[in-house]
């Protein structure tokens, strides 16, 4: 598990967008949420989802990058995944 506080490696991979300033306005006045308190900078990016799972010997076993966060694999998915691997 990664938590990327900042968006560090997400924006090393591209996996990063920047809130347009209407959105902001609309974070911050209508739902009080200050993306800048939970990210730790003051860039007003989101992170991309995503799902990587890498093999022990650093291949990527299986990657998902979804830009609608509502689309998520269900963890017995990702766990079919990681069975497949401790086989090798």
């Amino acid at each position: 598990m990664l938590q990327d506080l900042g968006n560090g490696v997400a924006r090393d991979y591209g996996l990063v967008f920047r809130m347009p300033d209407e959105l902001v306005e609309v974070y911050l006045s209508a739902f009080k949420v200050d993306l800048t308190r939970f990210n730790g900078d003051q860039s007003w990016q989101l992170a991309i989802p995503a799902t990587y799972v890498v093999a022990q010997d650093g291949t990527v076993a299986f990657a998902s990058v979804d830009p609608d966060y509502t689309r998520r694999f269900e963890p017995s998915e990702i766990l079919g995944v990681l069975d497949g691997l401790s086989g090798d």
